[in-house]
């Protein structure tokens, strides 16, 4: 499924959601809106890091964010495999691997619109100017 949020296009895998296309897409929409801070629809998470790693994805707070090297931590790994298990996630915005960034900026972000639209995503949760980007 293709969605467009805040002006910025995202495929989503929705066979690994336990929910109808209209339930995505208003979730979505009340996001959007400002008016939703968490997705409540459930994820069939995949097996291995990448499954791992959208699970701790989906724990962080909606305007927070946390390095890819914390992630690691918790999982016992490296930073750089769990940059790649970010760039996998089939699910962005919905899990929300814009919050996670590199220690020493906002690293990657495989969305069609690349890192434009982390920067975006994460000004718009932090009730920011994309200035403080």
């Amino acid at each position: 499924m293709r969605l467009s949020v805040r002006g910025d296009e995202y495929d989503l895998d929705c066979d690994l959601l336990d929910a109808s296309p209209e339930a995505v897409r208003t979730q979505v929409a009340e996001y959007e809106r400002g008016e939703r801070r968490a997705f409540d629809l459930p994820v069939s998470f995949p097996a291995g890091l990448t499954g791992e790693v959208m699970r701790a994805m989906v724990e962080i707070p909606y305007g927070e964010t946390r390095t890819y090297g914390e992630i690691a931590a918790e999982l016992d790994t490296a930073a750089q495999p769990v940059g790649g298990a970010c760039g996998r996630n089939p699910l962005p915005v919905v899990v929300p691997c814009h919050r996670v960034v590199a220690a020493d900026g906002l690293g990657g972000f495989s969305a069609a619109a690349g890192v434009d639209a982390k920067r975006r995503l994460l000004a718009f949760e932090r009730g920011e100017s994309l200035d403080a980007f």
